[in-house]
């Protein structure tokens, strides 16, 4: 019934056609089939890049005032124009003419009206005298040459007009937040199930117009549902000169400071641009104090000859209600080198400056974040890429993704990476690409969060590595180190450390003294991506014996840490892991202080492991020997049986038998030097490589356990041509010991493939 109503209305609309215009009907009845091809068509439309629609053209400025009528100056602003007396504005002022305009010295020009606007148009020149003063809601000059005094004043403190629509600088609710713009405005709410950089007041805008600012600053926040007091955004101020300016005064975009119940204001936009700069005067588009500081606004400098530099402020304001979370800093773009500064003038804070898209062409050259300064880049799958370096100093904080939220991928693309006493956090997976990576007591932190996708973060420097002055790299995840050049762990708590390392392509590794090559990590979080070690196989993995050539860090292959082409190898420090590898190296030198580790991080179980009665006693895990039996007030237990080749061992060590309980031993691991197809050059030990069975209370967790036997010694596989062992050096491969009563783990293996040893002795227990 409904198809018959429709089918019937759509003939009713089509006989009401024909009658209204009865030739558009016909004509079309009567067309060609010419007129319905595509043969004749303008495919050229199709050829023809897309353009964007223009954006709509400014709104025409009003007509010009006049110079003596308007403003009670004396001459014209087509010939001079001179402000002699105090002069104060009700209303938006446009000024425009083809001579100088002069503000004589110790006079102002006042609108303190928010959002009001003087605009200066001049050709020729102009003057603000000194000790002259400017106030506005904007302050805007073109001119061919300008002169600011010493001690003259621009101000557009807290007298910002509305910001951009579609913002949220401006904090909701009644928690007294500051205000955004460059940087977040801070928020000294307490919320006991977040993070601190999980809560912020107002956001960030006009991320896209850095280059050239033009946004007014946004309101703080209150704590009142009846009164504002929340402090003013920062105004606007723009210098185009053609040629020339000396600036020896102080332009003002802060934000307003708020009551003592309110929040400050953001920061506004300052943006100047000429020929030529001298003087030392003072930018600033600071946040506001308050109850909780506002964020800092957005400063660029367009200068092609600056000789001396002014001082150039974009720091958050402080915050009374949360002293050690001051408002984030904004943004200052220094334009000729396409330097992008943040910088909180070491005010702490936990409050971010976001970093949002990157501009492809042209790049940026530089990116500084430092003094406290806390920036993020959120977007997922995103992109940071700079021709020059990128520098974190004085505490810097760089952070990738969201936390929690390990989710995405992040690509890091520069010539050098500079850290010094600052952190990088990545929430996911990280792919970076420098020439130089120099770190200084500094930490980077890669949370993969557990997921498969996200699991394997590659860090790649072409020609240098440092880690100086106890500097982490550490992650929970995957992790692969290349390069071309050197790695250098400088000394004591240098680190780097992944559930999974593998270390390429370098030329020569320098573990120093004091410092750790770690995979898998010593305490791993419960979501952290956990290598699978095979406990429960007799035969050896293929890639231990024939591994790939290509280096990569590949989750299916059993290394927790492997160091793959590279020549030179020295140990002063500890390398350590469940299977360590070494694969087509030429030399491994271990020295005095030196130890290459794999002890006690074997199997808890395993082919040979022991047992634990119920009355508390246990044997020991066995591998190249039996594991000891235990024996107390006529209970008795056999030990772990003896399992692997003998000729060409590379097995893990077995453990006490239960991993179910804390307090538990583990076996030795497995560390393999060269293979058949690769040998060694030489191996020199004057240090330790070791690969003991873990002894009972060795772990220092409390056990649950009243005995429990040792763990077996691990595998020692070395393929070489020379061995150099001196009196200081040892190769063991020993059981643990056991509890009173239990058993201790049985020896493990040590094998050589080598066709000479000049001196050396080792030791299998």
């Amino acid at each position: 019934m409904a198809a018959r109503i429709c089918s019937s209305v759509l003939r009713f609309v089509i006989l009401l056609t024909i009658i209204a215009n009865p030739s558009s009907f016909f004509g079309l009845a009567s067309a060609s089939s010419d007129d319905f091809s595509i043969v004749g068509f303008d495919w050229d439309l199709f050829h023809q890049d897309y353009s964007p629609p223009a954006p709509p053209p400014p709104p025409p400025h009003p007509p010009s005032v006049s110079c003596e009528d308007d403003l009670g100056g004396i001459g014209s602003v087509d010939t001079t124009c001179q402000i002699v007396s105090d002069l104060n504005l009700t209303r938006d002022v446009y000024i425009e003419g083809k001579g100088n305009f002069y503000i004589l010295p110790r006079r102002s020009v006042n609108c303190f009206i928010a959002g009001c606007e003087i605009t200066i148009n001049v050709t020729g020149n102009f003057s603000l005298g000194e000790n002259a003063t400017i106030v506005a809601g904007t302050f805007e000059l073109a001119a061919h040459n300008a002169t600011f005094g010493n001690w003259s004043l621009v101000n557009t403190t807290g007298l910002a007009g509305d910001p951009p629509p579609q913002t949220s600088g401006t904090p909701q609710g009644i928690d007294g937040a500051g205000g955004g713009h460059g940087g977040r405005g801070a928020c000294c709410l307490t919320d006991k199930e977040k993070l601190p950089e999980d809560v912020w007041g107002g956001d960030a805008y006009s991320w896209s117009s850095l280059q050239t600012p033009w946004s007014y600053g946004s309101k703080g926040g209150t704590t009142s549902k009846e009164v504002d007091y929340g402090g003013g955004g920062g105004g606007r101020i723009k210098l185009e000169i053609g040629n020339f300016l000396e600036m020896n005064s102080s332009l003002l975009a802060d934000g307003g400071d708020g009551d003592p119940r309110g929040g400050g204001g953001s920061g506004g936009s300052i943006f100047i641009k000429a020929r030529k700069m001298v003087g030392s005067g003072r930018v600033s588009a600071c946040g506001g104090n308050g109850f909780a500081g506002g964020g800092g606004g957005r400063v660029s400098v367009d200068v092609f000859s600056r000789h001396d530099d002014p001082k150039i402020f974009v720091h958050g304001g402080s915050s009374s209600g949360c002293q050690q979370n001051s408002g984030a800093a904004g943004t200052f773009f220094d334009a000729v080198p396409r330097s992008l500064i943040i910088n909180n003038h070491n005010m702490t804070t936990d409050t971010d400056t976001l970093l949002l898209e990157f501009p492809n062409q042209p790049l940026m050259t530089n990116i500084y974040i430092r003094n406290h300064a806390k920036a993020a880049v959120p977007l997922l799958w995103s992109r940071v890429q700079v021709q020059g370096q990128i520098s974190l100093l004085c505490n810097g904080v760089l952070s990738f993704g969201l936390a929690h939220y390990s989710l995405s991928e992040f690509e890091l693309l520069a010539e050098e990476l500079l850290m010094s006493e600052s952190v990088i956090k990545v929430y996911g997976a990280l792919r970076m690409s420098v020439k130089m990576f120099l770190m200084w007591n500094s930490t980077m932190l890669i949370d993969g969060g557990g997921d498969a996708n996200v699991e394997t973060s590659l860090l790649e420097a072409s020609n240098l590595i440092v880690l100086r002055e106890s500097s982490v790299i550490h992650s929970d995840a995957n992790l692969g180190v290349h390069g071309q050049g050197l790695l250098n762990l400088s000394g004591p708590g240098d680190c780097i450390e992944a559930q999974r390392l593998v270390l390429s392509l370098f030329y020569s590794i320098h573990v120093g003294p004091g410092s750790v090559l770690r995979g898998p990590l010593e305490n791993a979080k419960t979501d952290a991506v956990t290598p699978r070690l095979n406990c429960d196989i007799q035969h050896c993995p293929f890639e231990l014996l024939h591994p790939p050539e290509d280096c990569n860090v590949n989750s299916s292959l059993s290394f927790t840490l492997q160091i793959c082409r590279v020549e030179d190898i020295l140990v002063e420090g500890v390398v350590e892991g469940s299977i360590v590898h070494f694969h087509r190296a030429r030399t491994i030198a271990v020295q005095s202080l030196g130890t290459i580790s794999a002890s006690g991080m074997g199997c808890i179980g395993g082919v040979g492991k022991g047992m634990v009665l119920s009355s508390g006693i246990g044997s020991g895990g066995g591998h190249g020997g039996k594991g000891g039996e235990g024996c107390y007030n006529g209970s008795y237990i056999e030990g772990g049986i003896v399992y692997g080749n003998s000729d060409l061992p590379c097995e893990l060590g077995s453990g006490s038998g239960n991993e179910s309980v804390a307090g538990s031993t583990a076996g030795g691991g497995i560390i393999v030097m060269g293979s058949m197809e690769h040998p060694l050059t030489s191996l020199s030990v004057e240090g330790s490589v070791v690969s003991d069975g873990e002894s009972y209370g060795e772990n220092k967790v409390n056990s649950t356990v009243d005995g429990s036997g040792g763990g077996s010694g691990g595998t020692i596989l070395v393929f070489l041509h020379a061995l150099d062992v001196t009196e200081s050096g040892s190769l063991s491969s020993a059981g643990g010991h056991g509890s009173p009563n239990s058993g201790g783990g049985g020896g493990g293996r040590i094998h050589f493939h080598w066709s000479d040893i000049p001196t050396g002795m080792y030791t299998s227990q």
